[in-house]
């Protein structure tokens, strides 16, 4: 394409930048942007000289070229000649700011052209700023936004500025009267100083590693100063937010005295904006910069503060979480990191309140409480150790809970506490024992079920699937464990109760027996003597083999039933392991093959039988089979309420 047709099609796509339609507009910026990667110079010009010959264009059509020009000078900046950034910069400020009246749309193409250029050359634009940043004059709206945004996007570029800016703004402050300046003031205090942070964190990287906290610690209490005494109490509630928001990254900067000083009075302060707004969610992160502060500078008054920030964090803390809101997401993990703060410096005081509050048997407080005990035992392990054993007794209350979101906040804290050493302390197999009873749990009974819109709603289902994973998880990821799942696990194929555990229960112990005994470890071989509340071998071998004679009910129980005991073996009787290497393989392809339907019952029956028939007489020792038979009758009082599998039995 020449130049000639270049420009014909720019002209062209200039014109239709002003259809009202949303997709036009999105196609005539992306044919733009072509055309400017390959010539950018030609089409900027075009671009700047269509609006300077067309000063009455309608806003939606001035804001469509505008993006255009930002979009090329973004990919395209190191090409371009420098008269050709100057005029850009002066085409975007004079945009920028020809209107006294805030028209965003306008407004905020031209404010993103000028961070575009500043991305790449801030000196040129902070010369064209700053000409309009002057003492002693109120600045247009999009100004101060545009430093803002700048010192977002290019931290190292903007900071070495910042200390000047802060200088002509601070008489500003008190000359804005209306909230949308007061707002924009405010949003620009709270990007400089986290800008300022960003680069005091890395130093290493900055263009002049000699910048410190104190270069703007003045400044910044005095803004502080007038933020929050003035307008922290304004009626307008974007307005309280931002300043709060301010607030809490300003504390980074103030000097540890003033900060000290004032704390008594922030922290209540912004709690009391929980009460006073629904948007929660810059509150907490404001808090939590405030809490983060005060703890690196070791405050002491913090101390004073404890009791009534736990019961706002609390309150927060307890609220319904909808994880297809993000903002709710969000201040949940920002009120969390609060708890992980105060923990640091107040372990005991932070432990003993948590745990307190798990006594309460109101639903959403429990859930609280547990999320917060999770979120301590995962990222404050070294503060935990020593209360371990006080969270084991604690966490029994809730285990009780007969609500479903209770329980799936238990499960979740169970997980963590296994990662961390508590499931191998005294107490730890009651934990255990209540993953098993919840992968036991039957459906939920639908029928008296009404249809809810309650976004946390855990069913049976639900939870069981979750605990039937956290079993999973527990096997295979957290290696210590292994002691404590094998052989005790077994327990629990025997109870009726847990029936429906079934199948998580013999994958667990499979992979635990398979581990053991590819690694050749002693604990692998049981001493059913030693061992607890085990069952015998021949009751195992009677539960596993009735398993398997029904081998689609209880979620599929048979297959797994079927692999344990080949694993099993040695343990149920030392003759067995050729017999079962070698019979139990091809029934274990058949039930693959087979679906409930499938399956002919006759024939199956008569193989398991025949499986049996051979282990028996493999196992030559008489007292062996007559303790399995006496076994096997006194184990059909098991039965009771499964006559299919009593039948199997007799």
């Amino acid at each position: 394409m020449d130049d000639t047709d270049i420009e014909q099609v720019t002209l062209a796509l200039l014109d239709a930048a002003n259809d009202k339609d949303s997709e036009v507009q999105d196609q005539v910026r992306k044919s733009m942007l072509t055309l400017g990667k390959q010539q950018p110079d030609r089409v900027l010009a075009m671009c700047q000289d269509y609006l300077l010959k067309n000063p009455k264009l309608v806003v939606s059509h001035r804001v469509v070229i505008l993006q255009t020009i930002e979009l090329i000078v973004g990919c395209r900046i190191e090409e371009l000649s420098a008269p050709r950034i100057k005029s850009i910069i002066s085409l975007a400020s004079e945009e920028m700011t020809r209107s006294k009246d805030v028209v965003p749309d306008w407004q905020q193409a031209a404010s993103n052209i000028l961070v575009a250029v500043g991305n790449k050359r801030i000196n040129d634009i902070m010369e064209e700023i700053l000409s309009k940043f002057q003492p002693g004059v109120l600045p247009h709206f999009f100004v101060v936004q545009t430093l803002a945004n700048l010192s977002d996007s290019n931290v190292y570029g903007m900071v070495p500025f910042l200390n000047a800016i802060l200088g002509t703004m601070l008489p500003m402050l008190g000359m804005a009267k209306q909230d949308n300046m007061k707002w924009v003031f405010s949003s620009a205090l709270c990007h400089f100083s986290d800008s300022i942070l960003e680069y005091l964190a890395n130093l290493d990287k900055a263009p002049d590693p000699t910048v410190r906290k104190d270069t703007f610690s003045g400044e910044i209490y005095a803004a502080f100063d007038i933020l929050f005494n003035n307008w922290l109490q304004s009626r307008e509630p974007k307005l309280r937010l931002t300043v709060g928001e301010a607030v809490g990254s300003m504390c980074h900067l103030m000097a540890s005295d003033k900060l000290e000083e004032q704390l008594p009075r922030i922290i209540p302060a912004i709690v009391s904006l929980y009460k006073k707004n629904t948007e929660h969610y810059v509150i907490s992160k404001s808090l939590c910069q405030v809490l983060e502060a005060s703890v690196n500078m070791g405050s002491r008054v913090l101390d004073t503060q404890l009791d009534s920030l736990l019961v706002a964090l609390h309150q927060q803390v307890s609220a319904p979480v909808d994880y297809s809101d993000p903002p709710t997401v969000k201040n949940h993990n920002e009120v969390l990191r609060c708890f992980s703060l105060l923990a640091n410096s107040f372990p005991d005081r932070l432990v003993m309140y948590v745990l307190q509050r798990l006594e309460n048997s109101n639903e959403r407080s429990r859930m609280g409480s547990l999320a917060v005990l999770r979120h301590l035992i995962n990222s404050s392990s070294s503060t935990m150790e020593s209360k371990k054993l006080l969270i084991l007794a604690s966490i029994r209350q809730p285990m009780a809970d007969h609500s479903n979101k209770v329980k799936k906040c238990v499960v979740q804290v169970i997980s963590a506490m296994a990662h961390h050493g508590y499931l191998e302390l005294e107490g730890g197999e009651l934990l255990v024992r209540f993953i098993v009873q919840n992968c036991a749990l039957h459906d939920t009974y639908q029928s008296h079920q009404r249809a809810t819109s309650d976004p946390e709603e855990v069913t049976n289902e639900a939870l069981r699937t979750m605990c039937d994973s956290t079993l999973h998880l527990l096997t295979t990821t957290v290696g210590r464990l292994a002691d404590v799942l094998w052989p005790k696990l077994l327990y629990y194929l025997t109870p009726s109760q847990f029936s429906n555990a079934t199948t998580p229960l013999c994958k667990s112990l499979i992979v635990l027996g398979n581990k053991k005994k590819s690694n050749q470890e002693p604990s692998f071989k049981i001493d059913f003597t030693q061992e607890v509340n085990l069952p015998s071998p021949q009751t195992l071998m009677i539960r596993l083999l009735v398993n398997a004679a029904f081998p689609f009910n209880s979620r599929g129980h048979g297959p797994p039933s079927l692999s344990l005991l080949q694993i099993l073996s040695i343990n149920i009787h030392p003759k067995t392991e050729t017999v079962w290497e070698k019979e139990i393989p091809p029934l274990l392809s058949l039930l693959e093959e087979s679906t409930a339907e499938s399956l002919d019952k006759k024939k199956w029956d008569e193989k398991l039988l025949e499986l049996l028939t051979q282990t028996l007489m493999s196992i030559e020792d008489d007292k062996w089979v007559c303790q399995f038979a006496a076994e096997a009758t006194r184990y059909l009082s098991t039965y009771n309420n499964a006559l299919e599998e009593k039948v199997l039995c007799v």
